[in-house]
């Protein structure tokens, strides 16, 4: 089975910066899509953004804000976040799939997910 532990949420300011990591096991991302999806209290779960390799699929919403990325050596998946917005506060999951997509139903495999809360 795919093991995933995201790490790094917590409280931050409006205009502030944040990095979201997710250790992988090593089997997991190598050969795995991954990704990360959010869920605000009372919204629907959101795709984030999706990478493999050179491959990379962002949702809307980032607006460019968002940005994946990988430490193959540590074998961790990254979501550097700028510019938070009190909307942005959410649970932040990271995910594995083996293909590319923007639904959660593409994803089979979630971390715990971890809380990020910007305040204003």
């Amino acid at each position: 089975q795919v093991q995933l532990e995201e790490s790094g949420g917590g409280l931050v300011q409006a205009g502030d910066s944040l990095r979201l990591a997710c250790a992988a096991s090593e089997t997991s991302f190598a050969n795995y899509v991954m990704g990360w999806f959010r869920q605000a209290p009372g919204k629907e779960r959101e795709f984030l953004a999706a990478l493999r390799w050179d491959m990379r699929l962002y949702g809307e919403s980032t607006q460019g804000r968002f940005t994946i990325s990988r430490d193959d050596a540590k074998n961790t998946l990254y979501l550097q976040m700028n510019s938070l917005q009190p909307e942005d506060t959410a649970i932040y999951y990271c995910v594995a799939s083996q293909r590319f997509g923007r639904s959660r139903d593409d994803y089979p495999f979630w971390g715990q997910g971890t809380q990020v809360t910007v305040s204003s």
